[in-house]
């Protein structure tokens, strides 16, 4: 296995304490408060439709409208599940039928990372952060529908998620798009490393070196342990309204049985 200086990192959220392992990524010791944050990124506009949507009274429910009877937190899981495995294939760790990870040959394995470039993966990167964007946020829009059959102040908490999720979404956006320019870094590494450990001189008695082409899969599992963090930071309004659901006390409106959405694809 590839070796690469590693870096103690401070007490942080999974994607960046991974951002800091894996990169010369620096977290800042004391990060600013959330009021001092939401100050920074709502504009006027912005501030004015999140109080609106506190303020007012909640859109009345459309007659015959029906929540869907799917489980929300089962819809969670699967919408997870299908992310992780789009992940998996995005990384490159899912080439055999079945999704099964199949272990290259040593000659495949040396081929594939003398002819890898971080364009490809830089790309691959951004198909992950798209698929996770369409699905999560489709994911969003159902569950609020069905929260804002609920009592008014569901509603409300609905509407609000609504407002938030539009004003946050290009800072998010443009925040998780600065990762792969530090996962690069770190590829350019790892290649680096290894080269420099085969065209070294052998000492008698040192450990035999890892096979050719062994950073590529440290590489590969690196970058989905990111993706993985950040599927997570991802899911966390999913979460909260998951748990504004289970604790709201039903509307007028009765559930019955309806279909989800499939995953987009």
């Amino acid at each position: 296995m590839v070796q690469v200086p590693r870096r103690p990192v401070i007490s942080a959220p999974t994607l960046i304490r991974s951002l800091a392992r894996l990169s010369t990524f620096a977290p800042p010791e004391a990060a600013p408060s959330l009021s001092d944050r939401m100050s920074q990124w709502l504009g006027w506009t912005d501030a004015i439709a999140l109080s609106s949507a506190l303020k007012s009274a909640p859109p009345a429910a459309t007659p015959g409208a029906r929540a869907a009877a799917h489980d929300p937190a089962s819809e969670l899981a699967r919408v997870r599940a299908d992310l992780a495995a789009a992940i998996a294939r995005d990384c490159g760790l899912a080439a055999a039928p079945g999704g099964q990870i199949r272990a290259l040959s040593a000659a495949e394995r040396q081929r594939a990372a003398s002819f890898a470039e971080f364009p490809a993966y830089r790309q691959r990167y951004a198909t992950s952060q798209q698929t996770m964007d369409t699905a999560i946020s489709a994911l969003r829009t159902r569950l609020r529908a069905q929260l804002a059959l609920h009592a008014p102040h569901a509603a409300r908490l609905a509407s609000v998620d609504a407002v938030m999720e539009r004003v946050m979404a290009a800072r998010e956006r443009t925040l998780l798009a600065s990762v792969p320019n530090l996962l690069e870094g770190h590829f350019v590494r790892l290649r680096d490393t290894e080269q420099a450990a085969i065209a070294a001189p052998r000492v008698p008695g040192t450990p035999p070196l890892a096979p050719a082409g062994t950073w590529l899969d440290t590489f590969h599992r690196d970058m989905q342990s990111l993706l993985l963090a950040e599927l997570d930071i991802r899911l966390e309004p999913i979460e909260g309204l998951i748990a504004a659901l289970a604790s709201a006390p039903p509307g007028e409106n009765v559930s019955e049985p309806g279909q989800h959405d499939p995953l987009p694809r």
